[in-house]
């Protein structure tokens, strides 16, 4: 059966989206239960619609990864967090909870598969650069 975690390493977020979009666009033209039309897409497989909610399930997980990697790219730039959390459509507070529960996930992903995990030196750097919800940006 497929999940998230046995697929991960078979698909990056582009071909996660690439099947997804394939099987999505599959299930929504498949004529609906009980009908007969030659002219449609045969419907999915129990294993393709299980494929497909996991699929769902990998291309949310490798987004939020990517968002917290731009949001520290915004910081890195001198953005502050009122103008991060705008950017995202939420409050600095949140944003900034958000990036810095995503900072001690990463300090406990070290035996993950596929995940080289953070240093001590990394966790520190990353928590400096996060700094204070309060801080005005940098110029």
């Amino acid at each position: 059966m497929s999940t998230p975690e046995t697929l991960e390493a078979h698909f990056t977020l582009t071909t996660a989206v690439a099947r997804y979009d394939t099987l999505r666009t599959r299930d929504a033209l498949a004529a609906p239960a009980g009908e007969d039309d030659a002219a449609t897409a045969p419907p999915l497989t129990r294993e393709e619609s299980l494929e497909m909610l996991a699929l769902g399930e990998l291309i949310a997980r490798k987004a939020a990864y990517g968002r917290q990697l731009s949001v520290r790219s915004a910081r890195r730039a001198g953005a502050s967090w009122a103008q991060i959390g705008a950017a995202l459509g939420t409050s600095k507070q949140s944003a900034w909870e958000t990036h810095n529960r995503w900072i001690d996930e990463q300090a406990r992903r070290p035996e993950d598969q596929g995940h080289w995990g953070w240093t001590e030196e990394d966790l520190t750097a990353a928590r400096a650069l996060a700094g204070d919800p309060d801080e005005p940006a940098r110029p």
